[in-house]
């Protein structure tokens, strides 16, 4: 049985929706699992990803080198499982986490040069799997938004106001680089695609929600 279940995609792809749906169906599915979330801004672990995404170390995503922002997000995973839900874990509970390792392949592959991709995501399986200690999840869907519908998203998300975008969100061809890098993963990997676009224009919410719930153990 799955016990973790990892939903990734681009900013703007309605991860946050879709979770919430999910956590809806499993509630009144009475499944037994828990939530969690990444990066984990409300705890200190998160405090380098938050200095990296305002800026603080360049302004743009290319500033910080593929490795140093991976082990950004991997401290702050580790921390969170030694913390939270190491137990649960262990226990056989599900676990649905919205991002995981998965966003290094994601966002922070995209800064190497395309024949350095297989290595880079070895080191971060030892990494974050072998090294750190993390788990390896048992299923990865991600939500396939194309950029260019998902830039049309976030900024309604922000009103319009493009100062509100992190520097990964307001840097339009670092976003389609990142798709590139997630279909390679997915690919690579064994991730689950779930397309979230027709024709330009975003696929209704609960369809999205139909096609996770097909994927579910």
């Amino acid at each position: 049985m799955a016990r973790l279940v990892v939903i990734d995609g681009l900013d703007g792809s309605g991860k946050t929706t879709q979770f919430d749906r999910l956590d809806a169906y499993l509630s009144s599915a009475g499944t037994s699992y828990r939530q969690i979330c990444f990066p984990d801004y409300l705890e200190p672990s998160s405090a380098l990803v938050k200095m990296y995404l305002a800026g603080q170390f360049g302004g743009s995503a290319d500033a910080v080198n593929a490795y140093a922002a991976s082990s950004f997000y991997a401290v702050d995973r580790y921390a969170s499982y030694k913390r939270f839900w190491e137990k649960d874990y262990r226990e056989g509970r599900l676990i649905l986490a919205a991002r995981y390792t998965t966003s290094n392949a994601i966002h922070q592959m995209p800064k190497l040069p395309r024949q350095q991709w297989d290595g880079y995501l070895l080191w971060l399986e030892q990494y974050e799997y072998d090294l750190l200690g993390l788990p390896r999840p048992d299923l990865v869907a991600f939500l396939d938004m194309p950029p260019e519908v998902s830039q049309r998203l976030l900024s309604q998300r922000y009103e319009g106001d493009d100062n509100r975008k992190d520097i990964h969100e307001r840097d339009k061809e670092y976003l389609i680089r990142c798709r590139e890098s997630a279909l390679y993963a997915a690919d690579k990997l064994g991730w689950k695609v779930v397309p979230c676009a027709a024709d330009g224009h975003p696929l209704p919410e609960a369809e999205i929600t139909r096609s996770l719930i097909k994927l579910l153990p």
